[in-house]
């Protein structure tokens, strides 16, 4: 019995440690993103909204949609599952384009449990010793994609980016990456706020 209890005590004070600990962290990273994703894009309105306090943020500069979702770091019990489940933190990047392009997708090889169904022709790429797989309709599109992705500072990060009438764009971000990664989508489809 006196085993039991001194097993609760101990995995109360682990959780407790853990909770603080990985609070800050999460804290820390979305401030870190934040702060890049602002310096590329300098925008003048600005809307943000939490996501379950310590999880992530939504932000809206006009036409730039951006989460942000973090594992809970802060819960020890639950951050196994989620490190399964989710496998890593995620930033969604969704950008209006001025003028719609023909739909195009990069899925990274194996990243989707269950594939998105995309009734387009399709392709293996390989880009920086990483297997994509390419859904276009028009090959001059496919290659800017193509290009895109090969110009990121890391393109292993980048798990599924499409193109339409905006961007749309799913990394696992990395402090100082994503502001180099954005500079790229800024750069090659000439966006501006």
């Amino acid at each position: 019995m006196n085993a039991i209890i001194a097993l609760i005590i101990a995995l109360a004070i682990a959780t407790t440690f853990q909770f603080y600990r990985g609070r800050k962290l999460n804290l820390l990273l979305m401030e870190q993103y934040l702060n890049e994703i602002e310096s590329v894009f300098n925008p003048k309105e600005k809307d943000y909204v939490w996501l379950g306090g310590y999880v992530g943020y939504k932000a809206t500069y006009g036409k730039i949609h951006t989460t942000l979702t973090l594992l809970p770091r802060q819960s020890l019990l639950y951050l196994p599952i989620s490190l399964i489940t989710s496998r890593h933190d995620k930033l969604y990047v969704v950008i209006k384009l001025n003028k719609p392009l023909n739909e195009t997708h990069l899925m990274q090889k194996g990243y989707y449990r269950i594939k998105p169904k995309i009734f387009l022709k399709r392709k293996s790429v390989q880009i920086n010793n990483t297997e994509f797989e390419c859904f276009y309709s028009d090959k001059k599109t496919s290659e800017l994609l193509i290009d895109v992705v090969n110009s990121m500072p890391k393109p292993k990060n980048i798990k599924h980016i499409g193109i339409s009438d905006s961007v749309y764009v799913l990394m696992k971000p990395e402090p100082k990456i994503v502001a180099e990664s954005l500079k790229v989508l800024v750069n090659k489809f000439r966006i501006g706020i």
